[in-house]
């Protein structure tokens, strides 16, 4: 009997350790964070398929599991201004794998040629999904719907001018519902995430106005891109979707929000808007 407990033992501390879940980020700009900092960092922490060094909210996601205690192995395929179309004719070879988990980021407008019509993100969505299925019929999908662009909505002659910042997020994230259904995907609400901030008074509404320069400024110099900030929302949202932990429980010591420079507070109140944004599916308690 005591043979049988110490080759027990032994076989025991011998075997494999679970394997890491993988995960895929494909996307542009938005997902490898253009125009600030959180471009490179975490770069070290993260697979950048094609060989750039970017961390992005690749990285960011990597740094949130890390101190969750949770094991991922987290992989990253971008290209700046590009659709999802063009990923799967361009890069197909680096989608092409078994992935556990794949998240989807498509165009700002969805179409660039013709803003906010989601007629090729729906079918592009769901050649990709298609292509995954077939090297792993488990692999969970989500989709990215992202955030409104200032420079589309407070400046003349452009397709939702006029409107609110929360009108275009609400036209970003219906078609991406949509691509979702067809693609058997989730769905992100980064961009509604971006309303809850600017509702609780976290999140300046309107860059162009300097009204509300004392609040966390959400887009970059180009009120188009994010800020260290968005992209760390963002990076919330989807670590908060994709592995179901409350953002909150990271706390106000989160270290990527610490290498930022972010206020205890600023952090505090993002994780705040996540998982407001996760909790009512981007109804931020409507």
């Amino acid at each position: 009997m005591r043979n049988l407990l110490i080759a027990l033992a032994a076989l025991l501390s011998t075997a494999a350790p679970a394997a890491a879940e993988t995960i895929l980020f494909v996307g542009n700009s938005f997902t490898f964070g253009a125009n600030a900092p959180v471009r490179v960092l975490n770069a070290d922490r993260v697979t950048d398929l094609n060989n750039e060094r970017i961390g992005g909210v690749p990285g960011l996601f990597k740094r949130f599991a890390e101190q969750a205690g949770l094991d991922w192995q987290v992989s990253l395929e971008t290209s700046g201004g590009k659709t999802l179309g063009w990923h799967l004719a361009e890069r197909r070879p680096l989608l092409d794998r078994p992935w556990d988990h794949v998240v989807l980021q498509e165009y700002s407008t969805l179409d660039p040629h013709r803003p906010g019509d989601g007629t090729a993100t729906i079918a592009d969505a769901q050649r990709i999904a298609e292509l995954l299925r077939a090297r792993n019929p488990k692999v969970a999908i989500t989709m990215t719907a992202t955030w409104t662009r200032p420079d589309l909505v407070f400046l003349p002659g452009k397709r939702w001018s006029g409107t609110s910042v929360e009108v275009m997020a609400n036209d970003l994230r219906r078609a991406t519902d949509s691509a979702a259904r067809r693609a058997r995907a989730n769905v992100a609400p980064v961009g509604q995430a971006f309303t809850c901030a600017i509702r609780s008074g976290v999140a300046d509404a309107n860059p162009f106005d300097g009204i509300d320069y004392t609040r966390v400024p959400l887009w970059s110099y180009d009120h188009y891109h994010a800020s260290s900030y968005g992209y760390y929302l963002e990076a919330l949202v989807l670590f908060a979707r994709v592995t179901g932990v409350d953002p909150r429980t990271l706390g106000a010591r989160e270290a990527a929000a610490g290498d930022l420079g972010f206020s205890e507070a600023e952090t505090v109140a993002l994780q705040q808007s996540a998982s407001d944004a996760i909790a009512t599916n981007g109804g931020c308690g409507r």
